[in-house]
């Protein structure tokens, strides 16, 4: 059988010295060039069995270019390179019909292993759906270069024209509904509705009916028929948000639903179809959920189809300078004036650990705009505004600082960390069980695990205390005489 011939465009005589040196290695016979035109008479002509091709080339953008060589060689994989490693840059791949995007610099190994896949999918499948065209100028849904988010530009880029299920995880304020939207914003649903729910956000015994709608009469108050969140989805995603808050009655019907792709309203008794896409997301560790009874586990395989973990801020920081960017673009449409950042101010933000993620970020750059009418934020600027987020953590270390002072400090920086919006509800049981377990899990080691004498010890009803044990997921450890 003859050598599989590719077809190589890039202005880069450096890359494509390497690539052509490396192709042929693997036994290919290649075809470089430096420009678009040459590309299509090859294309034209019929000749090449895979094309890898830079976006940027001397005579055009090869984008404009991919939807005539798919019309013309509809079976021709093209594998697309960029030095713009944005999401756009990957949704448009996808879009144009590449067979996959490779961000520059990229791992040569991992070329080959894409080329030789690619090769034989093309072998075994005559035909390739061409996805529809969307313009191009549309606004960026995510920013960010780096690594970690190119991981993240191409996963989604392969979801974007399938319904399977989505789990999104990641640490509170690093952007899973944004990837939830640009999946439905540029994916095959887009034309349908994107409907939201938060799970900690809503009283744990509405839940079903938030979800399923009811029937009037079916409850004190309901004095007419509501229809629910899957109802509303239809056609179009659904995303649920902090999944890992829903009650175990919930999961229960959730996890039917899935199943059946049917769901009764609350007070109901006719089912209804559902056609809709699930995206789900939680800031928690499920399997631990799992573990301690709090969560299903056939109700975590039906989500987790497809995992897909969002990197905190401190594992992208090459990314603060395009976000601070971003954010400050969104600034300046809200009729505040154009402002600039130093660069050394952007070394202090990478130096800062930020807890509270990209949301965090983006309020810092909210609160800078608005309280210094500087044209440009230098580096004082930043180090202020940031030693006065750091320092309720600081004194909060003190020895002197009473736990209700504490206390008091941490709900301070978790409001400001949700600025302009308020924490999800439920605060009171959160703040109470964070208190609530050390102070147990304390009092037991100190009583050597005996339950009866550490309730004595809380002033708690044995009972009480065995439920909260329960609950908390909290493990007793006792001492051996010899320890």
């Amino acid at each position: 059988m003859s050598a599989k011939t590719i077809l190589l465009a890039e202005d880069d005589a450096s890359i494509r010295m390497v690539l052509n040196q490396t192709l042929t290695r693997a036994g290919y016979e290649v075809r470089p060039t430096g420009n678009l035109s040459t590309m299509w008479n090859w294309v034209n002509r019929g000749e090449g069995d895979l094309l890898i091709t830079d976006v940027a080339l001397p005579d055009g953008n090869a984008f404009e270019l991919m939807p005539k060589i798919k019309a013309k060689r509809a079976n021709l994989p093209i594998i697309v390179m960029s030095a713009q490693n944005t999401f756009m840059t990957a949704i448009r791949a996808s879009e144009a019909g590449a067979y996959d995007y490779l961000p520059k610099p990229f791992d040569i190994n991992e070329m080959l292993a894409i080329v030789s896949r690619a090769l034989a999918d093309a072998q075994n499948q005559k035909s390739k759906q061409q996805p529809d065209e969307n313009d191009p100028d549309e606004r960026m849904p995510l920013v960010g270069r780096s690594g970690a988010m190119q991981e993240i530009y191409r996963s989604l880029a392969r979801l974007m024209q399938s319904d399977l299920t989505v789990m999104v995880t990641g640490e509170s304020g690093t952007g899973k509904e944004l990837v939830a939207k640009a999946l439905h914003q540029f994916g095959k649903r887009s034309s349908g509705p994107f409907v939201a729910i938060n799970m900690a956000a809503i009283p744990k015994d509405l839940i079903e009916a938030e979800l399923f709608g009811h029937e009037k009469g079916a409850f004190t108050g309901a004095s007419m028929r509501q229809s629910g969140r899957f109802e509303q989805a239809d056609g179009g995603t659904l995303f649920l948000d902090e999944i890992g808050d829903m009650p175990m009655d919930a999961q229960t019907r959730l996890l039917r639903v899935l199943q059946e792709g049917e769901f009764t309203m609350v007070g109901g008794t006719s089912p209804i179809r559902t056609n809709v896409r699930i995206v789900a997301a939680t800031h928690q560790d499920l399997t631990h959920l799992i573990r301690q009874g709090q969560f299903r586990e056939d109700l975590f395989y039906r989500l987790n189809v497809v995992p897909l973990r969002l990197p905190p801020l401190r594992e992208r920081l090459e990314d603060i300078s395009d976000l601070v960017s971003h954010f400050l673009k969104n600034e300046k449409s809200e009729q505040f004036q154009t402002r600039h950042i130093s660069s050394d101010a952007i070394k202090s933000m990478m130096n800062y650990s930020w807890p509270g993620n990209i949301r965090e970020l983006e309020n810092l750059v909210r609160r800078l705009c608005a309280l210094y009418a500087d044209e440009t934020l230098t580096t004082q600027i930043v180090k202020s505004e940031l030693a006065l987020i750091e320092q309720p953590n600081l004194v909060a270390l003190e020895a002197n600082v009473d736990l209700a002072g504490a206390v008091e400090r941490h709900l301070n920086d978790l409001f400001v960390q949700y600025e302009p919006s308020l924490p999800p509800s439920g605060l009171y049981q959160d703040i109470v069980a964070q208190v609530e377990v050390p102070l147990i899990s304390r009092a037991l080691n100190a009583c050597n695990g005996n339950q009866i004498k550490a309730a004595m010890l809380l002033g708690l009803n044995r009972n009480t205390l065995r439920k909260k044990i329960k609950t908390h997921g909290i493990e007793i450890t006792r001492q051996t005489k010899g320890g």
